[in-house]
């Protein structure tokens, strides 16, 4: 994918690389109701796409509230500092600048208020407004300090581990997350965890859909940059989106896929909301909630 430079007056980013690692609470190797029996699984089961600790229910969210607050990086680094350490921040601070270039627009012209989230870059240990940060929960949002935080160590992972190859599978990641953060704005985090509230018994249902329509976000700002695309994007996204499928994964944990347990979607569920958002460029198509009304 063709995207331009950042303009670092255009984007928010916190860089927390090298401030110490300031450790929060470790978290095991269970993520989301799936629990992985390798190291690979555990991340790509955490991670991939749009871990919310917001949404997390139970134990770990009790571990959250005892972790540190998140602090910049000590001394402060420039927008474009932070975006230049590697070729992997600099593609997320390119995706960063699309997203907002593509959203901002579509949230004023339905007269909604906008705010753009942030990206922080930290390296294996970090801090959130959500709690703890670290690089085996992988890219996640927090919807208390609007942030995207980003350990990039983990695109390699993607790329040699879990056969998610191509910068669109990169630039995938970034863009679920910031479809949660476009429901963080639209207020459907909150509805979510309300009805997660008053019917426990099907939260993770209601994970997936939630999950479900960041993946179909994440498609129509795609489809919104189509001319931005190249040859291969498509199987690149689709590739992804098939790799960190609930039932996927547990199948190469070797596990028996068990659909209560599933939080993010099937492979074939993943795929298919990607590629509504792609093909319909519609952000109203991606209503994954239409048949609880």
């Amino acid at each position: 994918m063709r995207l331009d430079e950042f303009d670092p007056n255009a984007i928010d980013v916190e860089d927390q690389r090298g401030s110490g690692g300031r450790r929060g609470f470790p978290i095991g190797g269970r993520s989301g109701g799936i629990g992985c029996g390798t190291l690979v699984i555990a991340l790509a089961a955490s991670y991939f796409l749009g871990v919310d600790p917001g949404q997390l229910l139970g134990g770990l969210e009790q571990i959250q509230q005892q972790a540190p607050q998140a602090t910049p990086a000590e001394g402060g680094t420039s927008v474009s500092e932070s975006c230049s350490v590697d070729a992997g921040s600099r593609e997320s601070c390119n995706a960063l600048s699309s997203l907002n270039k593509t959203w901002q627009p579509i949230f004023a012209a339905s007269r909604i208020d906008f705010a753009r989230p942030k990206l922080v870059f930290y390296s294996q240990a970090g801090s959130s407004g959500c709690g703890a940060a670290q690089s085996a929960m992988g890219p996640f949002y927090c919807p208390t300090d609007k942030g995207i935080y980003l350990d990039t160590d983990f695109f390699r992972q993607m790329d040699s581990e879990l056969g998610a190859k191509g910068q669109f599978a990169r630039d995938y990641v970034i863009a679920h997350e910031y479809g949660h953060h476009i429901q963080n704005l639209l207020g459907m985090s909150d509805q979510v965890r309300s009805l997660q509230s008053r019917d426990p018994g099907h939260a993770n249902q209601y994970s997936v859909r939630l999950e479900l329509q960041a993946d179909c976000y994440a498609g129509v700002w795609a489809a919104k940059n189509r001319d931005r695309l190249e040859a291969g994007d498509m199987e690149s996204g689709m590739n992804a989106a098939h790799a960190i499928g609930d039932d996927t994964l547990m199948r190469n944990a070797g596990q028996r896929p068990s659909p209560e347990r599933f939080t993010h979607g099937t492979s074939a569920q993943r795929m298919e909301w990607l590629r509504k958002g792609m093909e319909t460029g519609n952000e109203d198509a991606c209503d994954t909630f239409a048949d609880l009304r």
